[in-house]
């Protein structure tokens, strides 16, 4: 492990600090404009703005490298959040705010595909899948992190914004220093939703409503603590639980998905968050023990369930297809994750608080539904046509260029020297 970590250290700690700081900003952010009292809506605005521009964020950065390189770009591009984060703490104004959050978003997307562009090039091929794990841990752990620095300042203060600003500028550093030789261009991200929705429209849809959900529970979980008078500290329990259960979840879920009609596990996902979700609507926060409980149940509904949609698809889509496939799905689920907040706060102003909680519910009825509707229209992929499953990082904390480092994306993945062997002799 030691030989395959220290060539990519510099390009893991960038990562680390750019996870804590992003981190930080998707809790400070929210937080600090329902301490402002602003609308449920126009926060909901705030957090539809990075969506939008971290998703095309996705698509216009490739070209950018390929004009100016990878550490131009980079270089730019932190920059770019670190203004970001400051004038959040000059100007404080909603519609403001829309515009400064989308240079967040779009320079945070730009930021993950160079950095992931990057490992991918130094990671060997028999080591890829314990990259792509270390990089999963990274990114979790950074952004956890960050959640938690929070409450250790005043949010109605600027200091949180500085130092913000100032722990992205810290990733500017072990990569820019960094010896390593720049990898190649960035692959522009190839989406045709006509292939995608052929070769599996519960995928297509599923991602949407991943980001329709995802969207609203990272940008409107802060309101809702702050709404139900949580403490900052109590909110950033909130949101690691969510991310603690999907960790934890993730791989038995993946597991069970390996061994049956994938459809089936998402429709029994669907039903775990839908019954959460009504748990925590009529159970609140009066309990913390509790509450924290039921988040772990909903964040083992959310975060799972993406990887299983992904999983899913690539059973349908040839062996090297599998990051057009991914990053496609990437791009719906993007749609969704800018559409959702909008929803959610439209909920939480017409029922109270708890409209988050009802309107991610119907969202899992959706997903359960149509998953069920679907078995009855076609079969599971043959039995030696299907991937194994891997765990999926939150979209909106990778880039199409991750899909390149996911060790799926070669052909040969998953054939055994038994297989090989077979395969070679046939072709002789």
């Amino acid at each position: 492990m030691r030989a395959l970590l220290i060539p990519v250290f510099a390009l893991l700690l960038s990562t680390l600090f750019m996870q804590v700081g992003g981190g930080m900003a998707s809790y400070l952010v929210p937080l600090r404009a329902a301490e402002e009292g602003w609308r449920t809506i126009n926060i909901s605005l705030i957090a539809a703005g990075f969506a939008l521009a971290f998703t095309l964020g996705c698509i216009i950065v490739p070209r950018l490298v390929f004009k100016v390189g990878h550490v131009r770009v980079f270089c730019a591009l932190t920059a770019l959040m670190a203004i970001s984060l400051l004038l959040h703490a000059v100007i404080v104004d909603p519609i403001a705010w829309i515009f400064f959050r989308a240079l967040a978003g779009f320079g945070l997307s730009g930021c993950y595909m160079v950095i992931e562009s990057w490992l991918n090039e130094k990671a060997p091929n028999e080591s890829r899948g314990s990259l792509f794990s270390v990089y999963m841990i990274v990114t979790m752990a950074g952004m956890t992190m960050g959640q938690f620095i929070v409450p250790q300042g005043d949010i109605a203060q600027t200091t949180l914004f500085i130092v913000c600003a100032v722990t992205f500028l810290l990733a500017l550093l072990p990569t820019t220093l960094s010896n390593a030789s720049s990898p190649q261009p960035l692959n522009e991200v190839e989406f045709d939703l006509k292939g995608l929705f052929t070769r599996s429209q519960v995928s297509v849809v599923v991602s949407a409503i991943c980001g329709f959900i995802t969207g609203s529970w990272m940008s409107l979980a802060p309101v809702y603590s702050t709404m139900q008078e949580l403490t900052a500290t109590e909110g950033a329990v909130t949101l690691a639980m969510a991310v603690i259960g999907g960790a934890v979840f993730q791989y038995p879920l993946g597991w069970l998905s390996d061994k049956m009609d994938r459809r089936y596990v998402m429709v029994l996902i669907a039903a775990i968050g839908t019954i959460a979700c009504f748990m925590a609507m009529v159970l609140g926060v009066d309990s913390r023990v509790i509450f924290y409980g039921v988040v772990i149940l909903i964040g083992a509904s959310i975060f799972p369930l993406y990887s299983v949609t992904i999983a899913h698809a690539n059973d349908y889509s040839a062996p090297d297809e599998f990051v057009e496939t991914s990053s496609g799905l990437l791009i719906v689920y993007g749609g969704g994750s800018i559409i959702g907040p909008l929803m959610g706060a439209v909920a939480m102003e017409s029922i109270g608080p708890h409209g988050l909680f009802a309107m991610i519910a119907i969202c899992f009825v959706a997903v359960g539904v149509f998953a069920a509707y679907r078995t009855l229209q076609r079969e599971q992929a043959p039995e030696e046509e299907r991937t194994d499953f891997l765990a999926t990082p939150m979209a909106r904390a990778a880039s199409p260029q991750l899909f390149e480092l996911d060790p799926r994306s070669d052909p040969e993945w998953g054939i055994s020297d038994e297989e090989d062997e077979a395969d070679t002799a046939a072709n002789a």
